[in-house]
């Protein structure tokens, strides 16, 4: 059961966010599901029109914009498929570089992606940054540098097929990595607890699992659930959903189902995220999983809600609380019934191309773009219907972010800072 003082907290919490700006300080923004309170936010654009400011960049990169207040971060490839890693400070209003900090070196190619993949992650004080090439750093908003940690250097190379990507958790000050790996590596998938603070691991557990060749490969972010009082950290890769002691990092149930034909190419992309009381896990297009919270142990049979044998691969999926929107990668769009997993629509289609970004809701819209650089628009709801195609023609695989009004949007070629911020109250 949902545990009603809770709720009442997170609604009253939300009713104070929509009156004012907020920030959007992880890949899935303020509530790790895509969700954003904003209003007044732009519905069309293009690669001149509604735009505040457009910063150059020197190459693509799958890493979502994060926004605290004045302030935006990047991971930045300076090459796409060599040179330097680096995290930049940009200023929200002027749309200039503030600073630079160097990451480490290593970068390369891995077919669409490079080693700038995983998004940054701030609190509002510091801000956390992670390379494909496993450098974790720590710098305070003037960009100096705190700590650093070399996550292969201390456990073992990364054996991830199509390189690693997953991004940093944060969550009450500290950071949960997942390093789910299998095609290149006999080494066991593991996750780390780091302080925030002092980049010091606080625990680190394997995961375990049957999945062979490719199929322990994971690409996704943890998320985190609560329920009753309780919080627990979520994982997806290898074949199963995970649900682990936050302080411990002990492992308190699992379901299976995730690759039911043991496929051994069977690598997850999508994120797993919470929709009220359930865990929604995608895996390669099908099946997508609904797990009920308030499981222990094996959960396979007992906890799961219902599942979609036509999920996506890479975009992760949003709810609104009443629907989940799927777009899969070629821009085939599904609204099923959160409670039930019923169809409500689909398929419909999008804007054609190939989708890598994952939607985004805000102001009872959907925002989701295409790599080549269109963004679809559509209501939220049970009637599909699309409000705005926008192009800016640019390569994009990178999800946007949305705070204070304006939409963030980064291509291979440019930040862009879509709208005008709104004064402040």
């Amino acid at each position: 059961m949902i545990n009603r003082t809770a709720l009442a907290f997170a609604i009253s919490i939300s009713a104070v966010m929509e009156g004012s700006a907020e920030n959007w300080p992880q890949w899935r923004g303020p509530r790790l599901d895509g969700n954003s309170s904003e209003k007044g936010l732009p519905l069309k654009w293009s690669g001149s029109e509604n735009v505040a400011w457009k910063l150059p960049l020197p190459s693509r990169s799958g890493a979502t914009p994060i926004i605290w207040n004045d302030a935006v971060f990047l991971n930045v490839a300076t090459e796409m498929s060599a040179g330097a890693l680096e995290l930049w400070a940009v200023d929200r209003g002027k749309g200039s570089i503030r600073w630079k900090r160097p990451l480490g070196s290593g970068n390369k190619q891995m077919r669409k992606q490079n080693m700038s993949s995983p998004s940054p992650v701030t609190d509002g004080r510091t801000v956390w940054a992670l390379t494909g090439t496993g450098m974790l750093k720590a710098f305070d908003f003037s960009g100096k540098e705190l700590w650093a940690r070399d996550i292969q250097k201390d456990y073992g190379e990364f054996g991830l097929n199509w390189g690693y990507a997953s991004s940093p958790l944060l969550h009450q000050g500290a950071l949960y990595v997942q390093v789910l790996h299998g095609m290149n590596t006999d080494d066991p998938s593991y996750v780390i607890k780091v302080d925030g603070a002092s980049g010091k691991t606080l625990w680190r557990v394997e995961r375990p699992t049957s999945a062979i060749t490719e199929s322990p490969d994971s690409y996704t972010t943890p998320t985190v659930l609560q329920y009753g009082g309780l919080t627990e950290i979520v994982i997806t890769g290898g074949d199963v959903v995970t649900g682990h002691d936050p302080t411990t990092g002990k492992e308190l149930w699992r379901a299976a189902g995730l690759n039911p034909d043991n496929n051994p190419y069977y690598r997850i992309v999508a994120s797993p995220f919470v929709a009220g009381d359930l865990v929604i896990a995608p895996t390669r297009v099908k099946p997508l999983l609904a797990i009920r919270a308030g499981g222990r142990g094996d959960v396979t049979r007992t906890h799961r809600a219902w599942s979609f044998d036509r999920g996506p691969d890479v975009p992760t999926p949003v709810s609104d609380g009443k629907l989940v929107y799927i777009v899969g990668d070629s821009g085939v769009v599904h609204a099923l019934d959160l409670k039930t997993g019923d169809v409500v629509y689909g398929p419909v289609r999008l804007e054609s191309g190939t989708y890598s970004a994952s939607p985004v809701i805000a102001e009872g819209r959907v925002y989701v773009t295409n790599e080549e650089g269109i963004t679809s628009v559509f209501a939220t709801g049970p009637k599909f219907e699309v409000l705005a195609k926008n192009a800016v023609n640019e390569f994009t695989l990178s999800s946007v972010a949305v705070s204070n009004g304006q939409i963030f949007l980064r291509t291979e070629k440019a930040l862009y800072a879509i709208g005008q911020a709104r004064a402040a109250d």
